[in-house]
């Protein structure tokens, strides 16, 4: 093989081993960022995000929601307060209040 003939080739392969590289190092960016997510989902799972106490379900009007051991926090889900609320009962929010407070 000439001269002319091996420039381009070993570039190519040299584009194409960079671009391997590049996408190696792109999944482990990928897998380290996931394996991360889950580890700190691991730590926090049921954690307050107020104070780190635990949290634990309890029921309140047929909704599950999750209450705080050390400070008392209430947290809710995506849609459970409008839930909670219902068809805009007066008294619906006078018993959520009362619950949040600590009254039940």
């Amino acid at each position: 093989m000439s001269d002319k003939h091996s420039k381009p080739e070993e570039e190519y392969f040299a584009r194409e081993e960079a671009e391997k590289a590049k996408r190696l190092k792109e999944k482990l960016r990928e897998e380290t960022e996931a394996e991360e997510r889950e580890r700190v989902k691991a730590a926090c799972y049921m954690r307050c995000p107020k104070c780190g106490g635990h949290l634990h379900e309890v029921t309140f009007r047929g909704v599950s929601i999750d209450r705080c051991d050390t400070c008392g926090g209430v947290w809710l889900d995506a849609g459970e307060l409008e839930k909670l609320a219902g068809a805009e009962d007066k008294s619906a929010i006078s018993d959520i209040l009362g619950f949040f407070s600590g009254k039940k």
